[in-house]
């Protein structure tokens, strides 16, 4: 039996519509930010959204998370590639795994490549901790391609 790895995945709540579709595809494919899965087994126990800026889910939800049982949190692409992209996603990153002891991974799917090329041309992700949190994402063109 292999390993388990319970997922907790949060996204933007300007994406609160969304049915996650690229994230579980990601996931079920270890793309992306679940490729650091190969060989083990993953299950959902928690999807929510930040609640929307400032983010007040972001306090609460990851305790009910831990009550599931999680292993890991990520932030959804969505997250990283909205415009603007989330101002505050490094304190996310840092609140929750200062207050809960839970690791933190920034993205699910790949980058699609059409807001890779939209956010290259506005150097978005110039800075070290853009490149920091974009890194599990920033995938090859080919697979940036297939997420568009």
């Amino acid at each position: 039996m292999s390993e388990i790895v319970r997922i907790g995945i949060f996204i933007c709540n300007r994406y609160h519509t969304c049915a996650g579709g690229k994230c579980l595809r990601a996931m079920r494919n270890r793309e992306g930010g679940f490729d650091r899965y190969e060989g083990k087994e993953l299950q959902l126990v928690g999807y929510t959204t930040c609640d929307g800026c400032p983010g007040g889910n972001i306090e609460y939800a990851p305790g009910e998370m831990v009550k599931n049982g999680v292993d890991v949190i990520h932030f959804a692409t969505g997250m990283i590639v909205g415009y603007p992209p989330c101002p505050r996603i490094d304190f996310f990153r840092r609140f929750i795994m200062e207050k809960y002891g839970i690791p933190v991974v920034t993205g699910t799917h790949p980058i699609p490549e059409s807001y890779y090329t939209t956010h290259s041309a506005l150097k978005t992700w110039e800075s070290p901790m853009w490149k920091e949190i974009i890194a599990p994402v920033l995938t090859t063109e080919e697979m940036r391609l297939a997420y568009n």
